[in-house]
């Protein structure tokens, strides 16, 4: 809950800002406009994205792998999807068969979410390999919510293929596997105030 509203405070932050430089830029571009009144050309606007440079492909990767975990994590499926082919397979660390095609994923995840309604993913140990238009991402990943009130924490390993359609990497294989997990009980606010006792 706190990292939610701690993203949300960023994104806005990032908002204010974005819109104070568009200010900024266009005030600077009407000056400008204004010294040159008496020219014959104008000068064309400025292109931003001409001025930021691409991402190298493994930080492309990089944001693309953690982009789907924040949107998979907030339940965001509509910009979720963007992450993933539309023909992708799925393999849980489950005794189960492959989940393939993203409306079969759409289902189980749904399902999932709704006996688990929350929870929090947190990735580590993170290598990427790319090779032209094919890549490779492999991490570890701590899984920690709250079932049937008790605190479960799931430890595994996710690994994911991606190639990029455009300009942008999209995953066509997601594998993930839980090590161990564990179950505590949900701590109260009546026990989290007591001091522990020898």
């Amino acid at each position: 809950m706190f990292a939610r509203a701690q993203m949300r405070k960023l994104v806005g932050c990032m908002g204010v800002f974005l819109i104070l430089t568009a200010g900024c830029i266009s005030a600077s571009a009407q000056k400008k406009k204004d010294k040159k009144k008496n020219a014959t050309t104008e000068t064309a606007p400025l292109d931003l994205s001409a001025a930021m440079p691409p991402l190298p492909e493994s930080q492309a990767v990089d944001k693309a792998v953690g982009e789907a975990l924040g949107y998979w994590q907030i339940g965001d499926v509509d910009s979720l999807h963007k992450y993933y082919s539309d023909d992708v397979v799925f393999v849980s660390g489950a005794w189960e068969p492959p989940v393939i095609g993203w409306d079969n994923f759409l289902k189980a995840y749904q399902s999932q979410r709704a006996q688990i309604p929350g929870g929090r993913m947190d990735r580590s140990n993170t290598v990427i390999k790319v090779n032209g238009n094919s890549a490779w991402a492999t991490y570890q990943f701590v899984f920690s919510a709250v079932l049937e009130g008790k605190i479960v924490v799931f430890h595994g390993h996710t690994s994911v293929v991606l190639n990029k359609q455009g300009d942008r990497w999209v995953i066509v294989l997601n594998h993930s596997s839980i090590v161990d997990s564990t179950s505590a009980n949900s701590p109260t606010p009546a026990d989290s105030a007591q001091p522990a006792r020898p």
